[in-house]
């Protein structure tokens, strides 16, 4: 019975904290992947039609959550290769609970998606909206180091979260160099304004497919 609880079971006992826990670097190394491979995916449906590739990457996104949830994150291989990958770093301590109801989340929407793309083999606004949401939440884990899912825990369970990843969950004064000045409010919107107007001005000239810079040069030779 003992060793069945050390197998199935949901993070880490840690000296110096008193819940379970779970290394943020590993899970953040592990969106990211997931978040590339969903990426290409759309790429090739977006570009050339083509879904086999996000079957697959449906199939392992749900079963690798499921491992996490209901048997135990050290046995997902997706968190198994962010462990490997982010190895010599130090790790970054996160509270499990608030970690597995944002993966029951993943769990509701790779089985969505599942269904409807795998199963029925089908298309629609539905499934479009539910891949975004995915990427959106693999994104801002793998980039930001912010878990959408634990924000919903405290809402949902109307309790603080502890140790949440760059302690998020703690309502803090801003030192200093984390504040944003009027200025730099105004920067922000002033490259988003030169972007636009660039692509006003410039989408004829940019539109043109690039020539060979050789041919440009005139050290192609000639045959």
């Amino acid at each position: 019975m003992t060793k069945k609880n050390k197998i199935i079971q949901f993070g880490e006992d840690v000296k110096g904290y008193n819940i379970p826990v779970l290394n943020e670097r590993e899970i953040r190394a592990s969106s990211g992947i997931f978040f590339l491979i969903m990426l290409i995916s759309l790429i090739l449906i977006i570009f050339q039609g083509n879904f086999i590739m996000i079957k697959f990457v449906v199939i392992a996104f749900l079963t690798d959550f499921i491992i996490r949830v209901f048997v135990n994150p050290k046995f997902s291989p997706s968190l198994i290769i962010g462990r490997l990958i982010v190895s010599r770093q130090t790790p970054e301590y996160v509270g499990a609970a608030q970690k597995k109801f944002s993966w029951k989340i993943g769990i509701i929407l790779a089985s969505l998606m599942f269904v409807l793309l795998v199963l029925m083999n089908s298309y629609s606004i539905l499934t479009g909206l539910t891949c975004l949401i995915c990427l959106i939440f693999l994104f801002f884990e793998s980039s930001f180091g912010i878990c959408l899912g634990c924000l919903f825990y405290g809402w949902f369970y109307k309790e603080k979260a502890q140790y949440c990843p760059g302690e998020i969950c703690d309502v803090k004064q801003k030192q200093e160099i984390q504040k944003t000045s009027k200025v730099q409010i105004l920067i922000v919107f002033g490259f988003v304004a030169y972007i636009v107007i660039s692509v006003i001005l410039l989408q004829d000239y940019l539109s043109q497919n690039p020539s060979n810079l050789w041919e440009i040069l005139g050290l192609a030779s000639s045959k």
